[in-house]
Order: structure tokens, then C-alpha cells, then sequence
């Protein structure tokens, strides 16, 4: 609480944003998981054809709240973006932070209204339905990303220079593109199972392992291997900079990263073993956010090590 109240009220601020926008993303997750990504039909802005839906169905009040909150989510980074340029000087990283996160706020709204548009939500599939769901989770990463170097900035985080350690960007690099990769097959994976669902454990390994299943039922086993893959490399690369970087702050969210690992791989198992209800889809995607939010933070606190060693240099 006292590290808190120690924020000045821009880096408040960012802080509530990156959380409202976790809310909304998980509200996506509901809204996915529910199968109601049709309820306002094939209609954007509109909900079919209505400003404000008359005589709703329960997916209908599901889809069109998630637009609601996803309206607003653009307005609060909006009002940062414009709140950065009235309190920072020309050249501040925080403006630069808050101009990416309105770019990726903005092309999030756009996938959301294509993936409307073209029809490729609730139980339908296209063939470049995986290619939409895999765009919207990169767009989705990149948006959290930046929203949380504007905090990192706002709250006095040193500037990154990456050529300081190009060891710690190179493994940086490859551990950021683990989780992009963990993210995608895990996208790919939740629309295998919500449009080909299993009835047991044994009868979906059956399904993985059966030449005559879907294409992306085969895929959906790349997600736990991935997951176990990544996650093991990720473990031992927050060690490693933890060590490399001699900086505090890395190594907080050094063993931040890695118990989160170890949290999402048990807790990945047990969402597998019981079938994917809802809540255990919320919790797990709310643990993948975290990892990739402490993961940046991660990264962050190396890169400014390596800044702060350069300028005592000189």
C-alpha cells in the first residue's frame, strides 16, 4: 500500500488502466467461452441494427456489455494518451509508451470488429478463423506491453537501452517470443475445444492423435508441450537474469516470472484434466497476462541495469 501511495497520480493512473483492460480481456474470454460472440449478429458499431438492443437475448446483454467495456477501455487510454502530453516534455519515453498503446487500443478495437464482421465468432469456423484468433492474442500482448512501460516510466523507471547487453535482450528477445508462442497455440487450442469438445481426458487425446480429427484438434496438442517447453526455459532464463543484470528490481520480478510458471503449469494441467470450465479458462488466462506483465517488467528492469552501468562508465 505504501508503494503505492508513493505513485504521482499519472502513474495511478496508468496502473488503473492496464488493469481495466486485463478486466476486459478476461470479459472476452467469458464472452468466447460462452459462445456468444454472435450476439449482436454480423453488425458493427450496431448490435443488429440497433444502437442499444431491444428485448435482448443473454448472449445478446453478454456481447454487447463486452462492447460497452471495451468502449470504454479505448476512452481511458485515449485519456491517457492525452494526459501524457500535457504533463511530459517533448521526447519523454511516457509519450512515446502512451502513442503505442493508442495505436494497438485502436487496431484492437479493429480486430474485434472484423472478427464480428466476417462472421468468425461463436461456433463458426473459417479457415482463417486461427489466424484472427492468433492476431488478436499478438495485438493483445503488444497493447498490455506498452501499457505497462508507461507505468514502468510513470513511476520513475529508467530509460532501456537495448545494445548495452545484447546477452540479456538476445535471451529477453527469445523468452518474449516463448510467450507469444504459448499464447497463440493456447488461442488455437480454446477454439479447438469450444468448436470439437471432448467428453473425458482419454477422448480427446484420442481425438489429438486421430488422422481423421480437424486440423486444429491435431493442433491443440502443441499447447501443453509448448506450455511445459517454454515454461522450463523461462524458469531458467529469469535465474539467469537475475544474475546477469545485479539489479533488485530484476530480480523481484525475476521470481515473480518463475512462480508464475510454476503456477500456470499446474494450473494448466488441472484445467486440462477437468475439462476447461469457464472459470478455470478466466483463471488461466488471467495467469498468462500476469506472466506476460511481470515477464516485461522483467525486461525492463534488466535493460535500465544496463543503462545506469553505461552512464557510471562514462
Amino acid at each position: 500500500m505504501s508503494r503505492f501511495s508513493k505513485l504521482n497520480a499519472f502513474a495511478k493512473y496508468s496502473l488503473f488502466v492496464l488493469a481495466y483492460n486485463i478486466v476486459v480481456i478476461l470479459w472476452g474470454v467469458f464472452l468466447r467461452a460462452s459462445k456468444s460472440g454472435d450476439g449482436c449478429g454480423q453488425h458493427w458499431l450496431t448490435c443488429h441494427g440497433e444502437v442499444i438492443p431491444s428485448a435482448p437475448e443473454l448472449k445478446t446483454v453478454i456481447e454487447f456489455s463486452h462492447r460497452l467495456t471495451s468502449g470504454l477501455a479505448f476512452l481511458f487510454v485515449l485519456a491517457l494518451l492525452i494526459w501524457a502530453f500535457r504533463k511530459y516534455q517533448k521526447g519523454s519515453p511516457v509519450r512515446k509508451t502512451a502513442v503505442v498503446s493508442f495505436i494497438f487500443i485502436l487496431t484492437e478495437a479493429l480486430v474485434g470488429a472484423g472478427l464480428v464482421l466476417t462472421g468468425n465468432t461463436a461456433e463458426t469456423y473459417t479457415p482463417v478463423r486461427p489466424f484472427w484468433m492468433a492476431g488478436h492474442l499478438i495485438n493483445t500482448f503488444v497493447l498490455l506491453a506498452f501499457l505497462t512501460l508507461t507505468l514502468w516510466y510513470a513511476s520513475g523507471g529508467n530509460r532501456l537501452r537495448i545494445k548495452e547487453n545484447r546477452r540479456l535482450a538476445w535471451v529477453l528477445g527469445l523468452g518474449a517470443a516463448g510467450i507469444f508462442a504459448i499464447g497463440i497455440t493456447g488461442s488455437i487450442a480454446a477454439l479447438s475445444n469450444m468448436l470439437f469438445p471432448s467428453e473425458s481426458l482419454v477422448s480427446g487425446i484420442a481425438q489429438d492423435l486421430s488422422g481423421s480429427s480437424h486440423i486444429i484438434v491435431r493442433l491443440r496438442v502443441l499447447h501443453p508441450i509448448s506450455s511445459v517447453v517454454i515454461g522450463v526455459f523461462l524458469f531458467v532464463a529469469a535465474g539467469w537474469i537475475k544474475r546477469e543484470s545485479g539489479n533488485g528490481k530484476a530480480g523481484f520480478w525475476s521470481g515473480a516470472v518463475s512462480l508464475i510458471v510454476i503456477a500456470q503449469l499446474t494450473f494448466g494441467g488441472l484445467t486440462l484434466v477437468s475439462g476447461a470450465p469457464i472459470v478455470m479458462q478466466l483463471v488461466h488466462l488471467l495467469l498468462a497476462d500476469a506472466l506476460w506483465i511481470s515477464f516485461v517488467l522483467l525486461a525492463a528492469s534488466a535493460l535500465s541495469r544496463a543503462e545506469a552501468a553505461s552512464a557510471a562508465s562514462e
